[in-house]
């Protein structure tokens, strides 16, 4: 099978055209080619990996210092009273390249964006679903963590 080069590899190497518009060693940040807004950027590691459980933590750090003075600049420049970050991990998640990337969406009031439908908890669920999860990371400790 063949497999088709990372598009966000080629843009983080210069092989691929990319309206660059932040760069660091390690990261960079460019604009959406299908964005919700004008000015929506995604930030990149320029090295690959596929998602936020791969990458290392300083560099996750990086790319949130990056991620702020794009939000920054977004307000300054489009005067945004507002922005989002997201960052889709794994295709059940809606994620379609398979380069960690975080998204940095302006916001305006009344733009109609809806994010995340939200709905409540069954009596006693919420209860259950916190234990389920600290369990999950007491076991996740108990190894050593995830390396």
């Amino acid at each position: 099978m063949l497999v088709s080069p990372c598009i966000f590899c080629q843009i983080a190497a210069g092989d691929h055209l990319a309206v660059r518009i932040l760069e660091t060693d390690q990261v960079m940040a460019f604009l959406d080619i299908a964005p919700v807004h004008p000015g929506h950027a995604l930030v990149i590691p320029k090295d690959h990996y596929e998602n936020l459980l791969e990458l290392p933590d300083e560099l996750w750090g990086e790319m949130g210092q990056v991620c702020r003075q794009v939000a920054q600049a977004l307000q300054k420049a489009f005067q945004a009273p507002g922005f989002n970050l997201g960052m889709n991990n794994f295709e059940a998640a809606g994620q379609a390249v398979f380069h960690a990337h975080i998204h940095v969406i302006p916001r305006f009031y009344g733009d109609g964006l809806q994010l995340f439908p939200q709905s409540g908890y069954q009596p006693g669920e919420m209860q259950e679903v916190g234990r389920r999860l600290r369990q999950a990371l007491a076991s996740e400790e108990e190894m050593g963590g995830k390396d």
